[in-house]
Parts: structure tokens; C-alpha cells; sequence
């Protein structure tokens, strides 16, 4: 496997677009993805009961369709409890991106991002539609566009692709999504979009992405708030030519292991990009009795507000940790686990069976300063194991969100 450059246009038969319609005041609010030939499709969404006009559109139009071909992206504007009216506006879009690419509605799928409760500005969305669909092109820059196109208070686009090779035939996977607060599963605040030209069954898509989901998407937090519009997508044109995957073969081993390096990948740019975060912060727990009880721990402690505001002081507070551990609803015995720091400056040991160890603080300090800091915490009780992924808490995070509208 062999990690390439792109993102949504990496793989063959894609084209993307991205641009400033005038939706937002100044940043780029509309983006189209596109494939030349009917994809394969399948989805995963936000599991809010507030559900966003967009991904009630999609659930029925993926649920009811082998195919799609496009999915047209807004920012600036969820289309988030804005009843019939929103429902019919999503429409409209979806039938603009049809019209201009000559595509049943059917084929359409939409995603929105913004501020809920604000009706899309229609003849905005209508005209920046046709200037999406002029600007389709298949090239890298052109999906870096539309990653772009997506961002709300993202600070920057995420793009990822690997290629590989199935009997012979070179396969490219490849995606972009968007999401830094209101982040915390299951899924986040995320929009996102994997492109592949691999030929595969929807029912075996779309239960590469559903299982995929749960070891990436689902395992990233940054403030505890599920999203009234998360979506993920995923597009299977099959131009890379290899015989259909339609069994869980070799095959498909192989292309669920390069799908979970891609939304892996995407999922720790979200976490890292979190709203006024300094740093990503990674909480592996291995020992746990089951894999069950290891996520749960990991995503307690990654979602506990004194241990992110400990990691962005630098303060190796362990204490906190385990207390997050504590609360989790996860037996397990306080008095075996160990617990280690670690980043590019080295890894030390914290606690070990449940006390603390003659550590440094200084040397802790030193490690925590990273960009990246990994928690290890090891509960010796079994085989499970969970990697989950936050960001620390500052002071930026609730400036940000205090004029989110502004």
C-alpha cells in the first residue's frame, strides 16, 4: 500500500470542484464531487434525532439506489431544523446539480455545514451550482478545492489517498472531509467524502464503511456534541477494472484495510484541527477485558475536560485520567494499571499498578510540549485494546464558539 497525494480526485473517473458562491462572507462555501460513470454508494450518518434536511435526502436516496454519481456541499448554512421549507430547498439543489449535469435527481446526493436553523439563500445555492459544474475538473488541485470549499472553522482542508494493488489492478482510495467542533460520536461535526475505483457490491460497500466507522470516525471527539448533519459518503465507480468484490475474500481484506488507513488518517487531522486546539491527543488503553470496555475507556479519557485542559498546560495531572477511567462504566481494578506519556520527546511512565512512579516532572512537561502526545494506559485485565483521538481545551475553543455566528 503506498500513500499517494490527492484526495477525492486521486482515484479514476472523479472530478471535483470547489468555490465561492456567497453563501459565507468570504470564504470558499460550495464544493461538487463528481464521477464520470453511476458509483456504487453507501453512507453512514449522524445519529442525532435532530436530523439536517441534507442527510434525510441522502439516507433515502442511498437506501433506494445502487447509484449515485454526485454529491453537491455547502458551508456557511447546516439546513438544520428548518422544516419543509429546508427540505424543499435541499431539493432544489440536488435537482440544479442535476440539471446542469445532465443527471436524474436520483444521482444527487447533498451535505450541509453551518449554523442551524437558517434557511440555504436558494438563488445563491442555484447559481453556484452551475458555476460548480462548469469548473469540474479531475485534477488534485481541483479536489484540494472542494476539501477547501467545506471548511467551517476548520483552520485548514483534509486530504488523504493510497493506492494499492488487487489481482494485478492498481486501486486508489481517496478522501476529504471537514470538522473541527461539535465533533464527538457518533461520527463529528464532519462532512466527509471517499472516492475509490475499485468495483465492489453496495451491500459489501456499505458494510466496509459502516464497520470502518467504528474504529476511526466514531473514535474522535473534541467537545462532546453529536451534529444535527453528519455524513459520510463513499463513491465505487469501478474504473480500476478488477473482477467485483461481491464476497469477503482476500480482496476485500485488502480494501478494508486501505479504507481504514484513509478515514483514519482524515478522522486524526479532524481531532488535531479541534476548535482552538493546540495539539492532538491520542489515548491508546490496552489489557481491557473485552474490546468493548477499551473503547469506552479511551473515549472517556479523551473527552474529559480537566484531562484536555491538563494536556494543553503540559501538566502531566494523571490523576485526572484515571478518574476519567473511573467514571467510564468500565469494571476494572485501579489498583493494575499502568500508565505511560509519550510523544516525539521520549515516553515515560506515570503510574504503575495505580500508583505514581518516581517520574520527573520536568521530563513529563518536555513530553506533553509536543504537537502530538499519546496517553498509554494499560489495565492488564484481558486482550482488548482502543485507540481513540481529542484535542486539548483553550481558551480559543469558547472565543470561537461564543461568536460562532458573528
Amino acid at each position: 500500500m503506498e500513500i499517494i497525494k490527492g484526495g477525492v480526485t486521486a482515484a479514476k473517473g472523479y472530478k471535483a470542484a470547489g468555490i465561492y458562491a456567497g453563501i459565507k462572507k468570504k470564504r470558499k462555501d460550495m464544493a461538487l464531487v463528481y464521477s464520470i460513470v453511476p458509483a456504487k454508494t453507501a453512507g453512514t450518518f449522524t445519529t442525532n434525532v435532530v436530523k439536517a434536511a441534507p442527510v434525510k435526502w441522502d439516507i433515502k436516496i442511498i437506501k433506494e439506489n445502487e447509484t449515485a454519481q454526485a454529491v453537491v456541499l455547502n458551508s456557511g448554512v447546516a439546513n438544520a431544523c428548518t422544516g419543509m421549507a429546508g427540505d424543499e430547498n435541499n431539493y432544489t439543489m440536488a435537482e440544479a446539480v442535476a440539471k446542469s449535469l445532465g443527471l436524474s435527481i436520483n444521482a444527487v446526493l447533498t451535505a450541509s455545514t453551518g449554523v442551524i436553523g437558517k434557511q440555504l439563500p436558494i438563488e445563491v445555492i442555484k447559481e453556484g451550482t452551475k458555476l460548480l459544474a462548469d469548473g469540474l475538473e479531475d485534477t488534485l488541485e481541483s479536489g484540494s478545492l472542494a476539501a477547501e470549499a467545506i471548511m467551517t472553522t476548520d483552520t485548514y482542508s483534509k486530504e488523504f489517498a493510497v493506492s494499492f494493488e488487487i489481482s494485478g489492478k492498481k486501486v486508489t482510495i481517496g478522501g476529504m472531509s471537514k470538522g473541527s467542533g461539535m465533533i464527538h460520536p457518533n461520527m463529528a461535526t464532519m462532512l466527509g467524502v471517499v472516492t475509490t475505483d475499485i468495483a465492489i457490491s453496495k451491500s459489501l460497500l456499505q458494510e466496509a464503511i459502516s464497520a470502518d466507522v467504528k474504529d476511526s470516525f466514531n473514535m474522535i471527539s473534541v467537545d462532546r456534541d453529536t451534529s444535527t448533519n453528519d455524513s459520510l459518503i463513499i463513491f465505487a465507480n469501478g474504473l480500476a477494472g478488477n473482477t467485483e468484490i461481491n464476497v469477503k475474500n482476500e480482496d476485500y481484506n485488502k480494501f478494508c484495510k486501505a479504507l481504514n488507513l484513509v478515514t483514519t488518517e482524515l478522522a486524526k487531522q479532524m481531532a488535531a484541527d479541534g476548535e482552538g486546539a493546540t495539539k492532538l491527543f491520542e489515548t491508546v488503553v490496552v489489557g481491557a477485558k473485552s474490546k468493548e470496555d477499551a473503547v469506552i475507556l479511551s473515549k472517556s479519557i479523551i473527552t474529559s475536560s480537566l484531562v484536555k485542559t491538563a494536556v494543553y498546560g503540559n501538566d502531566a495531572n494523571w490523576g485526572r485520567i484515571l478518574c476519567a477511567m473511573g467514571y467510564s462504566g468500565v469494571d476494572f481494578n485501579p489498583d493494575l494499571v499502568d500508565l505511560y506519556i509519550e510523544s516525539a520527546d521520549g515516553k515515560l511512565k506515570l503510574v504503575e499498578n495505580g500508583m505514581a512512579t518516581d517520574y520527573s516532572e520536568e521530563t513529563a512537561t518536555k513530553i506533553l510540549s509536543a504537537k502530538e502526545v499519546r496517553a498509554i494506559a494499560d489495565v492488564k485485565m484481558g486482550e482488548g485494546t482502543a485507540t481513540a483521538w481529542g484535542c486539548d481545551l483553550t481558551y480559543d475553543y469558547v472565543k470561537i464558539n461564543a461568536d460562532y455566528r458573528s
